[in-house]
């Protein structure tokens, strides 16, 4: 089976038993499940410790300079992000092997114990003040996440269920991100009190043993690939797992292209928020402060937003908005900044704003709220991103691919520094860089969605189904994870196959009217989605042939195929005969066939109802109720007359 096809059929699968649980009302109802609250514990506080020792250490060398070394601030600034990234360069794929071939809770708590080792290291440099030890603990620290990275996100989709995976990967980027600018913010109040040796290794090392102890209740997930061999080697390991990750398939690839470039700009955005703050806004720390918790804070609101505008499913929709917010809010950060600095310095202030000062100003709101929405789509952008990748990639690939994007992650976040460094060498200025990122960050999101129609297709779908409709499902869980079927539904208006799209954890290729297919623009999104022209044989025989070929050769690559039996739209809402074609194409392939009834279309805009066009928009209303009943699969002999029968019972249910 190509990429291409284990991708279209390949669905992580979970220990868990979906069957015997329901999911989660709410994403927050996880944190008090063994299953997942332990982890999510775990991973708070290696969060917090990662950001709060590299904060610690930079400090302390930048107002206590002579006590620890002679460098500069700021070189020990990027000594420390260097030193902490590179173990993501150098052992992640070893880090992705070793999570796929162990159970991941022991990997998880042999990482923490670790972790209480390095804080143990740290401590010592605070009572030597030993530079050289916390740069080498700052590195250990990465080894630490380096590690902990594969094994904490393959675990996601052994603990939560299909109707989880959003919301559980939307809480663990939010709990991260705060967790992050709480270590960075406790870490300046705690060097600013006292530089006791004592409190700063108490503090550090209380919070890993708090990780360890909670790993400890992280449950057992078994050994996804017990057979996989271990060998250490950088180079031939790396390349080899990023091989691994590209032949996962194109929208696995794509998809951790995408989350590093999330990395890329938020490495270029969070590493001016400090010159932003002090050269454009004219703020003292306190202004730079709150410039990061906001944007941390905006992160966290994005990703915990995930699961609602998903309807608790896996909707890579999402990922354009988040993309698109992204370019705007970024471009107006870099006009509401320049905006802002140009009244400071006509009013000929020369004094630095503390936080209060600076908000009661005009322009400041529009600069936070820029910062804000960046995070924000930020985490529309990424949390669709992840869940995508843990459903599509095989559970005994899981770690690996996973570690992949880590050394992905790495080199653009590196790849982001070079560029900052160069186009600020160059005169450019913090406002123009940002310019930049906004302009590059639309130019690749279009190479994604050319390159992986999906993205764009589900946007659509998500765009017209839920700023329309209230969508409710029942029986989604009859359309199979992998494998091929052939879906049947009544046929009440042009957005059936958007609507079937915006249920459906797969991809669905489409056969549709030849005369449609060939419709300016729209024919242009049916190629991209791989949609399949028919036409009947009485108009064009040769379509005909052609469509029937393109259906058997998908059903025999394991995809999901869905035609619509009636050849054409209800005139009168009512279910119409079912055409010989569903037929032909089930003897040619026999499959599975998979009944679905839509209700609540039939008065909407986009259907034949007998109004006008402008009378079908004017009675039409936001939030109108939408059912979509998916039936049991029915064996591929079944009659016609008793797959009608199916659909029509679930148009009446």
């Amino acid at each position: 089976m190509s990429s291409e096809q284990n991708e279209q059929g390949m669905v992580a699968k979970h220990s868990v038993d979906e069957g015997s649980r329901p999911a989660a009302k709410s994403q927050f109802a996880l944190l008090g499940q063994r299953r997942y609250g332990p982890f999510f514990l775990t991973q708070l506080a290696g969060a917090f410790n990662d950001s709060f020792l590299k904060q610690l250490a930079i400090l302390l060398v930048t107002f206590h300079a002579a006590e620890y070394t002679s460098l500069s601030g700021g070189l020990v600034a990027n000594l420390a992000a260097g030193l902490f990234i590179l173990p993501f360069v150098l052992f992640s794929a070893f880090a992705g092997k070793l999570a796929d071939r162990y159970d991941k809770s022991i990997v998880i708590r042999g990482v923490k114990l670790a972790e209480v080792g390095i804080m143990l290291i740290a401590s010592a440099g605070f009572y030597m003040t030993s530079l050289p030890l916390l740069l080498a603990s700052i590195f250990l620290m990465g080894c630490h996440s380096a590690f902990f990275g594969p094994a904490k996100y393959s675990l996601l989709p052994c603990v939560l269920s299909k109707d989880e995976l959003t919301g559980g990967n939307g809480l663990l980027e939010m709990g991260t991100f705060l967790s992050i600018l709480g270590g960075t913010l406790v870490a300046g109040v705690l060097a600013a009190v006292t530089t006791n040796p004592l409190w700063l290794s108490i503090s550090l090392t209380s919070v890993a043993l708090l990780g360890l102890a909670s790993s400890l209740f992280v449950p057992a997930t078994g050994e996804a690939a017990p057979n996989l061999k271990l060998r250490f080697s950088i180079v031939e390991e790396t390349l080899a797992t990023l091989k691994l990750a590209h032949n996962e398939g194109k929208g696995v690839w794509n998809s951790l292209l995408a989350i590093s470039w999330f990395w890329f700009i938020g490495a270029v955005v969070l590493s001016q928020i400090p010159a932003l703050g002090k050269d454009l806004l004219h703020g003292d720390t306190s202004v730079v402060t709150m410039l990061l918790a906001v944007f941390s804070i905006g992160v966290a609101i994005g990703s915990l937003l995930c699961e609602r505008l998903s309807n608790h499913q896996v909707e890579i929709g999402l990922v354009p908005v988040g993309s698109i917010g992204l370019s705007v809010c970024t471009a107006d950060l870099a006009f509401s900044a320049s905006g802002f600095s140009a009244a400071i310095a006509a009013s000929g202030n020369t004094e630095a704003l503390t936080w209060l000062q600076y908000l009661d100003l005009s322009g400041s709101l529009r600069v936070l709220l820029d910062i804000a929405m960046v995070g924000v789509f930020g985490g529309l952008f990424i949390v669709p991103l992840y869940a995508f990748v843990q459903l599509r990639s095989a559970p005994e690939r899981q770690s690996q691919v996973i570690s992949a994007n880590n050394v992905l992650n790495a080199i653009f976040m590196v790849s982001a520094a070079g560029m900052s460094g160069v186009l600020l060498s160059v005169g450019l200025g913090v406002p123009g860089l940002i310019l930049v990122c906004a302009v590059l960050n639309a130019l690749v999101a279009l190479y994604i969605y050319r390159t992986v129609p999906e993205f764009l297709w589900r946007f659509v779908s998500w765009i017209i189904v839920h700023s329309i409709y209230q969508v409710r499902t029942t029986g989604h869980e009859h359309v199979p994870e992998q494998g091929a079927a052939l879906i049947v539904p009544n046929h009440v208006s042009y957005v059936d196959a958007l609507v079937l799209s915006a249920i459906s954890p797969r991809p669905i290729r489409f056969v549709m009217d030849a005369n449609i297919f060939k419709v300016p623009v729209l024919s242009w999104l049916f190629r991209q989605v791989n949609a399949i022209p028919i036409a009947s044989a009485k108009d064009d025989p040769e379509a005909l042939a052609k469509a029937l070929a393109a259906v058997q050769l998908a059903l025999k690559n394991d995809e999901l195929v869905c035609v619509f039996p009636e050849g054409a739209l209800t005139p009168d809402g009512s279910l119409g005969v079912f055409k010989p074609g569903v037929r032909k194409m089930l003897d040619l392939c026999p499959v599975p066939v998979i009944p679905v009834g839509l209700q609540g279309l039939w008065e909407s805009p986009f259907s034949r109802n007998g109004h006008s066009v402008s009378g079908r928009f004017f009675r039409s209303r936001p939030g109108r109720q939408l059912v979509v009943n998916v039936g049991v699969a029915l064996p591929a002999d079944v009659p016609l007359a008793d797959l009608r029968g199916a659909v029509q019972g679930l148009m009446s249910m």
